[in-house]
């Protein structure tokens, strides 16, 4: 198999872009993903101050880096969720990821927070994979918002953006079409939200991790086990592997026809939003989901407590 670009020995076959491509056409290809992405969905320039999610698996890193390399202003963002080995493992991983490149890093800990994802579980009954969700964006907006970042970049990749478009096309659930997409503009108290990686499966950003000797936590989180978003992702697996293209076509034609004219779903009815009173994060009530969660949490390792000492 010979490389496209320039006939050498090719070390990566796509399928989708029927290609092959050696060691550093392939990492040349990666780049000029991330820059058609960056470049025509006006992501951010290179005045911009740049945090980037991290947790310790492939898409994140390889984002950071490549964002690194192209000499974007960027700082790492890590959550420590208290889920035990997983979590210390995927921090060790940032932390030395961060460390080797000499990338500046926040953590923050949920256990110092009041939200350790474990008493999460155990306590409050809504489903845990939803509540980490709302807690790690709420921190992540919080994070940006607090220290002066005007972008938040997160390493979601083709497969997870066409997964999630899938979900809520089956559910034609017009208010998340509405907002999905690469990018998510800034508003009063909430930093612009981006994803670099869209154009990238990923197939793609495991190679490019693996090419570039990318330490990764590859454990899966012990607390996803049934997620529907993961059935998602094997049906539309399947699809590639028979019709190979079908992912890139099917989210870039929704791009181009579709996100349109749900943007102009008229949003004038939407909930007024208002400083949290607890941690001054927009919401429509008086304290946010994720303050209320914390309230409630509380209130459950209290009460537990309560009985034990009875």
């Amino acid at each position: 198999m010979k490389c496209k670009r320039c006939r050498e020995q090719a070390v990566v076959g796509l399928p989708s872009h029927n290609a092959a491509f050696c060691e550093p056409c392939f990492l040349l290809f990666f780049r000029r993903q991330v820059e058609t992405a960056i470049r025509r969905q006006k992501l951010f320039t290179r005045q911009d101050r740049i945090l980037v999610a991290l947790s310790g698996g492939k898409d994140s890193l390889a984002l950071m880096l490549e964002l690194g390399r192209m000499e974007y202003d960027v700082t790492g963002l890590h959550i420590d969720l208290g889920i035990g080995e997983s979590s210390r493992a995927a921090r060790a991983k940032v932390e030395a990821f961060c460390e080797k490149h000499g990338f500046p890093l926040r953590v923050v800990e949920m256990e110092a927070e009041g939200l350790p994802m474990p008493l999460v579980k155990k306590y409050i009954k809504r489903p845990v994979c939803s509540v980490c969700g709302k807690v790690k964006r709420h921190y992540f907006n919080k994070v940006a918002r607090d220290e002066g970042f005007n972008v938040l970049a997160t390493g979601h990749n083709l497969d997870d953006e066409v997964a999630r478009l899938f979900a809520n096309t089956l559910r034609w659930d017009t208010a998340y079409l509405s907002d999905q997409g690469p990018m998510l503009p800034e508003t009063e108290g909430f930093a612009r939200k981006v994803k670099p990686l869209f154009r990238l499966s990923e197939f793609e950003t495991a190679n490019y991790a693996f090419l570039k000797g990318i330490e990764i936590h590859s454990d899966p989180c012990p607390f996803s086990s049934g997620a529907s978003f993961t059935g998602h992702k094997l049906l539309w697996a399947d699809l590639e592997h028979r019709s190979p293209g079908q992912k890139f076509g099917f989210y870039d034609k929704f791009l181009k026809n579709a996100k349109p004219a749900f943007a102009s779903i008229d949003k004038e009815f939407g909930a007024t939003l208002r400083p949290c009173e607890c941690c001054g994060s927009p919401t429509s009530s008086e304290r946010c989901g994720v303050c209320r969660v914390r309230d409630m949490l509380a209130d459950k390792v209290c009460q537990e407590q309560g009985k034990d000492e009875a």
